[in-house]
This record gives structure tokens, sequence and C-alpha cells, in this order.
């Protein structure tokens, strides 16, 4: 069998769609899976929305997230140039056009925008445009006469309206389509571009790409190259069509959900890791359900043909959960370096910034929960002595207060303000008054924070924050109780 081949080929137009992205992992994982070629094509055909700051995108998610071309822009493979526009100035496929044309599988058009226009039709409420093959009946003389006088055209591809056209996909199998419904595409258009259509073909041809992975708003489209590829006696490469994605209420996901693309997702706190292993399960799955992979154990697990029809649903709440755990299993100096700039945020005091980052660090699930979790830290928010109340340690505003009293000269005494030192003091305190441990770290943990709920307990709160603050902390919670 000849090398696997997959390649990206994305157009610069913007921020990488999820579905982009998931594009790119399956070709990256098909190729690497067998030892491939993983190639990286820019179709930058459509001028109209071509951004330059895309292109930089581009190189920078890939980079991002692990997914090293073989051969691009900037690696010759030998089959350049990578970018289509450098190809569309060689006249590359203009002459694979006129091949066609000198076949009878394809011709020029030189009708008006009036007269395409008089061929729409209103169809299930869609208005839908079909050739008549007008031009296919011009004589070489018409023709010719046509071309000299500078006459703008298009050319168009003769797609057969009669019978059947059968193409094989690796996940939906083989399908079907009646030729009445194949209107001649056209391939180059007047700018002298070509189209997405038929680029791809002859790019995939000339490429030797083995297997082609898109997403299946693309399988309508597919007897299209089928009969491109037929026409010019090619042999056709393995077609993949992955799921649609949806949201939690299976709509197609939208720019408008706020996280339809690899970089909203970064800025919104997720790391790279865990976005590329929530990506790739969306539409595949492991045998044995596993969902925690490195992209190298993706690598050596994925197998295409565990591609799913059913759409694939974004569920949001699984991914903060995954990033969570890569959060976790994160060595702590690249955890802090990512963390810092959220806790300095909010934190203005001289106090020790890593500490903070070790007790969020197993707390959060993304970036930005860090604000709202250590705000106390700079300064006890306004809350209610109801917070004193906590039924399994059996304590209340009423019973904190003089347990706050009797603590507070023991704590300005307290000399070692390390953690372990403050945690035996208070068992210490608690045990030598009869009281269970809960007893007391609750209200001494809601006087030093001010909230219900704390990354940490009350002895990691006062080593961070100090003596001074702690005693002053202290002292205005004995004042609110009292």
């Amino acid at each position: 069998m000849s090398k696997i081949r997959t390649r990206f080929a994305p157009s610069p137009t913007g921020r990488m769609h999820v579905g982009n992205l998931r594009t790119a992992l399956y070709t990256y994982l098909i190729a690497k899976h067998e030892g491939g070629d993983f190639v990286l094509r820019i179709e930058d055909t459509d001028q109209g929305r071509y951004c330059e700051e895309a292109l930089g995108i581009i190189y920078r998610t890939l980079e991002a997230t692990g997914l090293k071309h073989d051969e691009g822009p900037d690696k010759d493979g030998g089959f350049g140039p990578y970018v289509q526009s450098e190809r569309v100035a060689s006249g590359l496929y203009m002459d694979y056009a006129k091949k066609l044309i000198e076949k009878g599988e394809a011709y020029y058009c030189f009708c008006d925008q009036e007269r395409l226009d008089s061929l729409k039709q209103n169809v299930g409420g869609k208005e839908i445009s079909v050739y008549d093959k007008h031009c296919l009946y011009l004589s070489k003389e018409e023709v010719e006469a046509n071309l000299a006088a500078g006459k703008p055209f298009v050319i168009r591809a003769n797609m057969p309206n009669e019978g059947e056209t059968t193409f094989h996909d690796e996940i939906y199998g083989d399908i079907t389509q009646p030729n009445e419904e194949l209107d001649d595409m056209i391939l180059i258009k007047s700018d002298g571009y070509p189209t997405y259509n038929f680029a791809n073909v002859v790019d995939d041809h000339l490429m030797q790409i083995t297997h082609v992975v898109r997403g299946n708003e693309y399988l309508s489209s597919a007897p299209k190259y089928t009969h491109l590829y037929k026409a010019f006696g090619w042999e056709e490469p393995k077609y993949i069509h992955c799921p649609l994605i949806t949201n939690e209420e299976h709509q197609k996901l939208s720019k408008r959900s706020g996280h339809s693309s690899y970089e909203d997702l970064i800025e919104q706190g997720f790391v790279p890791e865990a976005v590329v292993n929530f990506v790739a399960l969306l539409g595949w799955s492991s045998p044995d359900n596993r969902e925690i992979f490195s992209l190298e154990e993706l690598v050596e697990a994925f197998d295409y043909k565990h591609i799913s029809k059913s759409p694939a649903v974004f569920d949001m709440v699984k991914l903060k959960w995954m990033n969570g755990e890569y959060l976790k299993a994160m060595d702590f100096d690249t955890f802090y370096k990512m963390a810092e700039p959220y806790i300095k945020e909010v934190i203005k005091k001289d106090i020790d910034l890593k500490k903070i980052a070790a007790l969020v660090k197993t707390r959060i699930e993304v970036f930005p929960e860090i604000g709202e979790m250590i705000d106390f830290f700079e300064e006890v928010p306004e809350y209610d002595v109801d917070m004193y109340t906590n039924k399994k340690n059996k304590t209340n505003a009423e019973k904190s207060l003089p347990v706050l009293q009797e603590l507070l000269p023991v704590i300005e005494a307290q000399e070692d303000f390390t953690n372990d030192a403050l945690y035996q003091m208070l068992r210490g305190f608690a045990d030598e008054n009869g009281y269970k441990p809960g007893f007391v770290m609750w209200p001494v943990r809601t006087a030093v924070s001010g909230k219900r709920m704390t990354p940490g307990g009350a002895t990691e709160i006062m080593e961070i924050i100090g003596k001074e603050e702690t005693v002053s902390r202290m002292k205005a919670a004995i004042e609110k109780l009292s």
C-alpha cells in the first residue's frame, strides 16, 4: 500500500472554528497512526474573504496544539507551492480546466448575469439556479470569437444529467445521487481563480493525498468530485466525512455561542492539551470508553472507523471537567506561570502568590475561576453572620463569638505562623476546651475569609495573610458578632 498522505487545507478567513480544528486533528491522527505525512495547504482562492491575520492564526493554532505538519508553505516536500494563490499564478488550474474542455468534460460559458438570473427557480421556498448548458452547444468558431473579443467567461464542468453517481465514504458507506441533481458547476471563475471544488480535486491528486477528511456538510458535493476524478481518469482518495458539531440545544455551533473557535476557548482559560483531547471526542470514541488522552496516546489509539455518524454535542460542562483534570495533572511551575496573571488581577498585597496558586490548583476547572475564589485574600467581603452557622460542626454566630474571643489572645501570642504550627495550635485549643476541631476551625475560617467556600482551610489562609492581618480580621469578626 502507498504511504498515507493527508492534508489540512484551511481558508484564512478568520479564527479557527472548532470544526476546522477537529478536521485538522483527525487528518493529523490518521496520517501519524500509520506513519504517514500530514500536509498543510493554504486555500486562499476566495480573495474577497482573505484575511492576512488569519494566516498567522492557522500557524499559531497548529503549533500550540502540537499538530506539526510534514509539508507546507514553510516546509517544501516536493509538491509545492502549498498556497493556492501561488498555484493560480503558475496557470496550473487553467491548464487542467482546458484539458477537460479538450475531453468534452468542461466548456466555456459566456452567459451574463442577466441571463443567469433568468434561470433562477423557486424550489421549496429557496431560490436556486440550475444552468441549462446553453454555452455547451456553442460552435468552436463562436467560442474562439468570444475569446478573441475578450468576452468574460467562466469554465463549467459538463456534468451528466441522466443516470446516477455513486461514491464511497469510509463512515457512511456507498452513497448514490441522481445525476439530474448535479449542476454544471463552475471550475474557473471569471477572475481566473479556480473554485474551491475544482482546486481541491486538482491539488489532492497532484499532492498524492490518500485520505480526505471533511465535515459531512460536504457529502452533497462528493458526487461532483467523483465526476471530476473520473473525467481526468484519476484514482479517488478515501473520503472520511465527520459528523456535525452542535451545541447543547442540538443547533449548529455558531460564533454567537462564544466558544466556536479555538482562540475563544483559550481566552476563556482552557489549556490547549485539554481542548485537543475534548475535540478528538467530538465524533470519535475509544472502544474502551477512555476519555483522557495525550496527543501521543491519541495517535496510538485513533482509528477513523470508530468515527460516529451521529451529530457530536459540544458539552461545555464536560470540557470544563476535562480541563480541570489537566490542571490537576500539570506540574506546578507550568500551572503557576499560567495562573499568575489571573491571581495578580485580584491580589495587590505583598503576599505569597505561589501559595495561593497551590491552593487553587486542584479546585478550579478554568483559570478565570481563580478571581472569585481568592478575592478574600485581598479584602474580606461583606458577609452575614449566618455564615457562622454550620449544622455539621454544630456552630452558629452565638456559639462562634466566645470561641473567637477566647482564641484571639492565643493567636496574638503565636510566633510560628506556618500552616502546620497553626493547625497544631488550633487543635490544641479545641482539645483543651473540649471542642471538636470543626467547632473551632469553622468560625476561624469564616472570620479570616468571610466566605462559605474557600480554597484551603483556616490555617492555610492564616499562613498566607500573615499574623497581623489574621489578628485584624479576627477582631473585625468579633466586633461584627458582638
